[in-house]
């Protein structure tokens, strides 16, 4: 009887669990729906040729900020990824077992990873702007940029090659092939697909950091720099100026193409990690 009882309280206590599950699941569901509706109902009605590609002379126009964005993307990315990725790959493939080296180097990763990224955006501000009196310039922005991003790089790559079964490893060992040849082609290849969702997130936090850009890059919408050590703007940047600056159908507008931009940054990574599967298997 007792058993029984008791039996009956575990199953309630699984079921309300479960209930809470689903309830927040539906809460957080509807928010970001909600959120989307809203800037998707209030921004669309608002696009319009000149905000898209017209010659910022001639009014409010997004093409400084979405080549703004191009350009720092392509810049913290080509600087980031590959130190993210061989760092994963040094701490993985060649201090594994080395027990408290390893677990400062993640230590420290995991609180970079934590630091608030205004602290980012000082830091580049400081270094960048003052220090090396570069001024506001996309290439400070893009470096400020690529230090932020690089922890998330490094913790996702690490996870994706620890989870290279060891047998990989071995096989390609035994079969004579070399370290850097087993890593370059198995290991890799076999955890792309992971490494390939990393990037896709650090893309994504670039493209919506505001931050870092307002002390690093300043906030210059009406002109195309023609160089990277020129000032610019962001997507980001130009809907907090035209949310300051009295224009909220400009901003709603700019946030529809900034939310549209992400979308097919997630296409595109979808499809790349579909590719590499095919090509590599299901372990990729």
């Amino acid at each position: 009887m007792k058993n029984q009882t008791k039996a009956k309280i575990n199953k309630g206590f699984y079921s309300s669990l479960k209930i809470s599950s689903y309830i927040c699941c539906g809460i957080a569901l509807t928010a970001l729906v909600g959120v989307i509706l809203f800037v998707m109902i209030r921004g669309t009605g608002h696009i319009s040729l000149q905000l898209l590609f017209g010659d910022p002379k001639d009014g409010d126009t997004i093409l400084p900020a979405f080549l703004g964005t191009l350009r720092l993307v392509a810049v913290s990315i080509l600087l980031a990824v590959p130190l993210g990725i061989f760092t994963a790959v040094f701490l993985v493939e060649y201090m594994r077992g080395k027990g408290k080296l390893v677990r400062l180097i993640r230590l420290t990763v995991e609180t970079l990873a934590a630091i608030p990224s205004i602290v980012y955006g000082l830091f580049g501000y400081l270094v960048f702007v003052v220090a090396l009196s570069w001024g506001y310039s996309m290439w400070g922005g893009g470096i400020t940029l690529a230090v932020m991003i690089l922890p998330t790089i490094v913790r996702s790559t690490e996870e994706s090659l620890l989870s290279v079964p060891d047998s990989y490893r071995e096989g390609a060992l035994a079969l004579g092939a070399s370290k850097v040849r087993t890593i370059f082609k198995v290991t890799l290849p076999s955890a792309s697909s992971g490494i390939v969702t990393s990037v896709v997130l650090a893309v994504g936090r670039v493209v919506s950091e505001s931050a870092v850009l307002i002390l690093t890059v300043g906030m210059v919408v009406n002109k195309i720099p023609a160089a990277l050590t020129e000032p610019g703007t962001s997507l980001a940047l130009d809907i907090y100026y035209f949310a300051n600056f009295g224009k909220p159908d400009e901003a709603a507008a700019t946030a529809v193409v900034l939310l549209l931009f992400v979308l097919a940054l997630n296409l595109l990574a979808a499809l790349c990690g579909k590719l590499i599967r095919k090509k590599y298997g299901d372990n990729a």
